[in-house]
């Protein structure tokens, strides 16, 4: 049916957004659990910044812990994705490793740093409580061990790493590094602070 010249349309109602953005529901509900956690973020919480009303939610995600999921699924692969831009754009093994610390280094100072990082987060949080969301963080971590544990390899192929490095041993301790990044992160460092840590964990590997 028209409406008349100048009257306006009828009000939706309470419910779904018309526009309902998954990922910036999901973008939304992200900046929540980092800086709460899981246990602390709140369906009403979540429903406000996800500009969704309770019947939305469970409708588009059954409940919070279905949210959760959704979002470390995001939230891993838009971290995977932006990392391999940042490692494409070097040429040596080296240079690509060094690169990968800076990544970390980066996220890891003043107000995006005190979010923290949603997989460590979730490693202490959740993971001895949940099957799923320990494999999830399991997964993740496993995936950033092979990168570095690749990258070393590729450094010594190509003569920018020292091939008497242990690759598995230097790649656990990197691991351990970075994970490291994100936990002191979130106590407030400043951006040269991580930049130099990183820096100087390369020359650790000469």
């Amino acid at each position: 049916m028209s409406h008349a010249l100048g009257a306006e349309p009828p009000r939706r109602g309470p419910g779904r957004p018309r526009s309902f953005d998954k990922d910036a529901a999901l973008d939304a509900a992200l900046l929540v659990f980092r800086e709460r956690g899981y246990h602390a973020a709140s369906l009403g919480d979540l429903r406000a910044v996800m500009r969704l009303t309770t019947g939305s939610i469970y409708k588009a995600f059954a409940d919070k812990r279905a949210i959760f999921l959704a979002a470390f699924e995001r939230y891993t692969r838009l971290r995977a994705a932006a990392l391999r831009e940042a490692l494409e754009a070097e040429q040596t093994g080296h240079d690509k490793l060094r690169a990968m610390l800076r990544f970390y280094a980066e996220a890891s100072h003043d107000s995006e740093g005190r979010l923290g990082c949603l997989v460590v987060g979730s490693a202490t949080e959740l993971a001895v409580l949940d099957a799923e969301v320990a494999a999830a963080v399991t997964a993740a971590v496993q995936r950033i061990e092979a990168t570095l544990r690749d990258l070393i390899a590729l450094g010594q192929a190509d003569g920018s790493l020292p091939v008497a490095i242990d690759a598995d041993a230097a790649a656990r301790s990197l691991l351990c590094l970075l994970q490291g990044f994100r936990l002191v992160g979130k106590l407030g460092r400043t951006r040269a602070e991580m930049m130099a840590a990183a820096d100087h964990a390369m020359r650790l590997l000469r």
